[in-house]
């Protein structure tokens, strides 16, 4: 199975490879990859070749406290109701 980039990468985990190895300059690697300079020093920091996650490192929803959203949890876990009729039976209790 082929590597599975995201829409805006213009490396592969080959080439962030070669810009780890390489001794050249960044602008130098810049020029010849046809790639951005701040891409090149990036991936000259990064210890991995791998793509980090994007998004807030600990979930949690921007409207719900913590306790609200428990109960959310704890009423879909009890009743096993598919999320759109949870949505439907606490709509009222949520903000």
């Amino acid at each position: 199975m082929g590597q599975v980039r995201h829409g805006s990468a213009t490396t592969t985990y080959a080439v962030r490879a070669a810009i780890q190895r390489s001794q050249a300059s960044i602008a130098g690697l810049s020029r010849e990859l046809g790639i951005n300079p701040k891409t090149v020093a990036k991936w000259r920091k990064r210890q991995t070749v791998e793509d980090q996650k994007t998004g807030p490192k600990e979930p949690r929803s921007t409207v719900l406290s913590a306790e609200e959203e428990a109960v959310v949890i704890a009423f879909r876990c009890h009743t096993l109701l598919p999320l759109d009729d949870c949505l439907y039976a606490l709509q009222p209790t949520i903000p």
